[in-house]
């Protein structure tokens, strides 16, 4: 079977790496790819965008593509997998109508709190006014989200009037890369956020380990959200056997039966952002429609049932014949980013020490690199460069959480590029049971900025 990817990011990398892996699958084309995914064997990169709807439909036709999995949102919430579906093309991800529960935040609030599920009391707006009155009687602090699609950095925690004011306008005006422009207000939820990604197929859904990202550009969970700075799964501190068959009942399973009472016939990832109280009750922060990045660069080292059987599983309407397998180990990776990101950054700096990083075992997902031609920076071969704020996300394994973090802080000392970036506290939480102290890397890590 051919597997066409759509994306070009770390997700995309785990995604093309794990597939290649299966005897079943021949040949991984992804749209547009990156560095790292164009070196692997069984992997071929298209120049084709992501929003390319039509030529990515040409080429899975002419191909004969088996499967074709979409990994931003982006494509999702313009309705790709209704264009697929028209042309019996079968392709992995929600139809338009079932991404909006990503694409449209408003929307998304008015299905949880219609189907009873827990999640933090909220209003939306439209303009400015109506929504700085309601500010005045609010307590702080207070989360500010753009309606819209804003690729993980539409949130702000306000924890005064005038950080929320700004927040606000910010919202306001900003142009989101899809969706309304609207602000959604929500009351301020404290405990430990962790991910729930879930493989849906029209009638249940089957989530997968527990996972947890770690959004804030700074060490200590400071500074402002970007798409993910690190992940490491399971996480088995935060979410037992026992509360992630609560989540499925009381989230999950409702959330399911809400939108199939839309006439939502949802396939592909339902993923939950939550957050798990102080009394250990779960609240929804907020659902996604695609896998999570970094989350899935975690998790895929872990799974032992071949991908590409239950992505068609999924596909065909079949999930619950299916078993779910894992490894009864640990990953963590951590994210190595672009100088200034997630604001403003420099792009085209040499990558270096990747393969001395690899020969650890770790393994190395590609995110914003791209290949560089020789005359460029007077190479007598290409050069990997960066081409993103999140330039590479290193996975370490281990038989624990602190073995697998090791492997992939010390894969990390081997990588350089000018300006490297990375959070040296990935983990800590879990490791030391306590939110104000935290291990960090070894010695030789780039300091924070």
């Amino acid at each position: 079977m051919q597997v066409l990817i759509v994306g070009s990011g770390g997700r995309e990398h785990a995604l093309a790496w794990k597939l290649s892996q299966s005897p079943a699958v021949t040949q991984v084309f992804c749209a547009p790819g990156n560095a790292g995914i164009r070196a692997m064997p069984k992997c071929r990169i298209l120049p084709l965008a992501p929003t390319d709807v039509e030529g990515l439909l040409r080429f899975a036709t002419v191909q004969g593509i088996g499967l074709t999995v979409v990994g931003p949102e982006l494509p999702l919430v313009q309705g790709i997998c209704d264009q697929f579906q028209q042309a019996h093309l079968p392709i992995f991800g929600p139809t338009q109508a079932a991404a909006q529960i990503e694409g449209s935040k408003v929307w998304a609030k008015q299905l949880l709190q219609q189907a009873g599920i827990p999640t933090a009391r909220s209003e939306s707006f439209q303009s400015l006014r109506p929504a700085l009155n309601y500010l005045e009687s609010h307590n702080y602090p207070v989360v500010i989200k753009v309606s819209g699609l804003a690729s993980g950095k539409g949130v702000v925690i306000a924890h005064t009037p005038d950080q929320a004011k700004a927040a606000v306008e910010w919202a306001l005006h900003h142009r989101p890369l899809h969706g309304e422009q609207a602000v959604v207000i929500e009351e301020f939820l404290a405990g430990e956020e962790v991910s729930i990604i879930a493989l849906c197929d029209g009638q249940i859904c089957r989530p997968l380990l527990p996972s947890q990202d770690h959004k804030r550009i700074g060490e200590g969970d400071t500074g402002p959200n970007t798409g993910g700075m690190g992940a490491y799964a399971p996480a088995e501190h935060l979410v037992t056997p026992e509360l992630l068959h609560k989540i499925q009942q009381r989230i999950f399973d409702p959330v399911l039966s809400a939108l199939q009472s839309r006439g939502i016939d949802y396939r592909g990832v339902l993923y939950g952002g939550l957050m798990i109280t102080p009394t250990g009750e779960p609240q929804v922060l907020e659902f996604n429609c695609r896998l999570g990045d970094p989350e899935t660069q975690a998790l895929l080292p872990l799974l032992e049932t071949p991908l590409e059987q239950l992505l068609l599983a999924c596909v065909e309407g079949c999930l619950e014949e299916m078993e779910i397998l894992w490894q009864p180990k640990s990953a963590a990776c951590v994210v190595m980013a672009s100088q200034g990101y997630p604001d403003s950054f420099e792009r085209g700096k040499v990558i270096s020490g990747l393969e001395q990083a690899a020969e650890t075992g770790a393994l190395i997902f590609h995110a914003g690199t791209r290949l560089a031609s020789p005359t460029v920076h007077r190479s007598p071969s290409p050069q990997i460069v960066t081409d993103g704020g999140r330039v590479l996300g290193i996975t370490g394994i281990g038989d624990s959480l602190d073995q697998a973090l090791e492997h992939a802080y010390g894969a990390i000392r081997r990588v350089q590029f000018e300006g490297a970036y990375y959070r040296r506290d990935i983990g800590s939480r879990a490791l030391m049971g306590r939110a104000d102290e935290a291990p960090t890397a070894p010695s030789g890590s780039v300091p924070t900025p």
